[in-house]
């Protein structure tokens, strides 16, 4: 079992070709014990690929990643037993009902792991009255929640989520999101997502790596990231009849220091931050500037 801090991702240099085509170009970044690292990048900006490399599931033509203290091309079923992986979708068989498939795939991790009992899994992720439906009978939102319980029943490690919320109505996703929180507050598992829903990712990721036609073009937290686009926060506020506004790169605390100050003669306080989306759209049309 990793410590906290300790670096459970690690890539760097990381290249793919295939053929005379470079789709990774030297990426390179960390990802450390309970922390949440979120994977963003147009269609086609290499995150699907990087993923794989990770996961072990295809060949980097140069570079060094370790995952888990584990060249993913050399790992073996006990290194595997410590990963989760929550792919965009399944291919099993409709028959299976939830329960059962649960309680199965839990066998596999048996040796290695001590997998959720079936019944706690399906009360964690949502399913608990659907526990005995066949998988053909889910709707998209309950597929989803089957998918996630299926990457995490051998309570990986290091669990990978690809566009987990897809099919996900607005409650459904901030039951997820808690579910996440819970994962990484109570297993210390550490997380890396990728998601196209970038006020997903703005709530759910310690720190967000941005990738561009296959290079790294931005890693931070969405705060770290604001700040280097937009610069420092807008702070506005009434006193004493007079509109204020005020830029600093901490907003907390000058608004803090503000009401010690002058108190309840503070009205109308604003804050106005750059958002991760704007952030985002402003380092991809950078980068494809550049290239």
């Amino acid at each position: 079992m990793a410590t906290r801090k300790e670096v459970v991702l690690d890539v760097d240099g990381l290249r793919m070709r295939y053929g005379a085509t470079d789709v990774l170009h030297d990426v390179t970044f960390q990802a450390r014990h309970g922390e949440v690292l979120a994977l963003l990048g147009p269609n086609g900006a290499g995150k699907t690929t990087t993923i794989e490399i990770m996961e072990g599931f295809r060949m980097r033509s140069a570079g060094r990643v370790s995952v888990l203290g584990t060249d993913p091309s050399h790992g073996d079923e006990r290194w595997r037993a410590r990963l989760g992986v929550v792919l965009q979708s399944w291919r099993d068989h409709g028959k299976w009902r939830v329960r059962e498939l649960l309680a199965h795939l839990g066998t596999y991790y048996a040796t290695y792991a001590t997998p959720w009992d079936a019944d706690e899994l399906i009360r964690a992720v949502g399913l608990t009255e659907h526990a005995d439906k066949k998988l053909r009978t889910l709707s998209g939102g309950q597929r989803r929640r089957l998918d996630v319980a299926i990457g995490i029943v051998g309570r990986p490690e290091l669990l990978f989520l690809d566009e987990p919320t897809a099919a996900f109505d607005p409650q459904a996703r901030h039951e997820f999101h808690d579910l996440v929180r819970g994962l990484v507050a109570r297993q210390e598992t550490t997380v890396l997502l990728t998601t196209h829903d970038l006020d997903e990712a703005e709530k759910l990721a310690d720190r967000i790596v941005i990738l561009n036609g296959g290079r790294v073009i931005a890693d931070g937290s969405a705060g770290e990231l604001a700040r280097r686009i937009a610069g420092e926060d807008e702070v506005r506020w009434v006193r004493d009849g007079q509109r204020c506004t005020h830029k600093t790169p901490d907003s907390t605390g000058f608004a803090r220091d503000l009401f010690d100050r002058y108190g309840d003669t503070v009205r109308e306080l604003e804050v106005h931050r750059a958002s991760l989306e704007q952030t985002y759209l402003t380092l991809v049309h950078q980068a494809e500037a550049i290239r």
